[in-house]
């Protein structure tokens, strides 16, 4: 018998990459978290952190809770902002992620339809694969974050 990772533990992670990009853009400011890495197809800090919000909204919204989303995935690579504004979508992304787990079962296929390319992906056939996958990419993308801020600081 598989043993079952309570949904608020992996939602512990969720939050301490969340909150710690976060911290990383308060940290860098507008100007920093603006900055090009000079790194060709680098991304700035703030379109990593624009991305992760889009990475909620589809597998929380669209995938997980079969909520209709518009997400431009390609702009999501080319903005740029404010921090403060940046981190008002980060929370209101988070609490609507939350909102999206409603009825959470892990074990039970997603409601909501997945894009072409991840039909072949056996790692989200489930809910519980879904929330996993979501906070690989949130992990993933913290670290690309720190390295990024640490690119463009000393530059």
């Amino acid at each position: 018998m598989p043993e079952e990772v309570p949904l608020d533990v992996v939602l512990v992670h969720v939050d301490r990459a969340l909150t710690g990009m976060a911290a990383t853009l308060r940290e860098l400011g507008d100007d920093l978290a603006n900055a090009e890495t000079g790194l060709p197809g680098g991304n700035t800090a703030y379109q990593i952190v624009r991305h992760c919000c889009g990475v909620l909204e589809f597998w929380g919204g669209q995938v997980l809770a079969d909520r209709e989303i518009t997400r431009d995935r390609p702009a999501e690579f080319t903005s740029s902002g404010s921090v403060d504004e940046l981190i008002l979508l980060l929370e209101r992304q988070r609490d609507a992620f939350t909102q999206d787990l409603a009825g959470f079962d892990g074990s039970a296929p997603p409601r909501g339809p997945l894009r072409e390319r991840d039909l072949d992906r056996d790692e989200v056939r489930t809910q519980g694969g879904v929330l996993i996958h979501v906070y690989e990419e949130l992990s993933q993308h913290r670290g690309h974050l720190d390295i990024t801020a640490d690119i463009v600081r000393a530059r």
